[in-house]
């Protein structure tokens, strides 16, 4: 009798991390078969905020993952941390979610096309802000004055009130 394999998907995020629509890419990939998840936080400069995230991140993916969601903490180098977690993970396929472009360090690096040269599938998530709200603005450029696409420590979305 033959086993499952299950597919091994990598996701690549760090800001956008428990975003709705890396969130619902989890839960469409997972409902097309079945599949393993784990999230590498990368450009981690702060080990302390990066378990934070990661944590954060993890319990909000779990139910569109349908299961556990292992975690990964990268280096400062996003490509390289990518690198290395597809050499030590035996993964099958990736999904990077990006800042919009107009912030995106992680896009002005060209990471998406160098990680498609590692030889996995990779699927993108790249929002497309038509118009923002000044909250939204702020956020995103404190987001893209921090030392890496998600870097940590950069501002908290300010709270929303009913």
């Amino acid at each position: 009798m033959e086993t499952q394999h299950n597919t091994r998907v990598l996701i690549v995020a760090n800001r956008t991390a428990s975003t709705p629509g890396l969130i619902d890419a989890v839960r469409r990939r997972r409902e097309a078969s079945p599949c393993e998840f784990a999230l590498l936080i990368p450009d981690v400069t702060n080990r302390q905020a990066a378990d934070w995230t990661l944590e954060s991140a993890k319990r909000l993916l779990r139910p569109a993952a349908r299961g556990r969601v292992e975690g990964i903490v990268g280096g400062p180098d996003p490509f390289e941390s990518v690198k290395d977690a597809v050499q030590q993970g035996s993964f099958d396929e990736i999904i990077i979610s990006t800042l919009p472009r107009r912030v995106s360090k992680w896009l002005r690096r060209d990471l998406i096309r160098r990680v498609e040269g590692l030889g996995l599938p990779v699927t993108a998530i790249v929002p497309k802000v038509a118009r923002m709200s000044a909250e939204d603005s702020l956020l995103l450029a404190g987001a893209a004055g921090t030392g890496g696409d998600f870097g940590i420590g950069g501002p908290r979305p300010p709270e929303r009130r009913p």
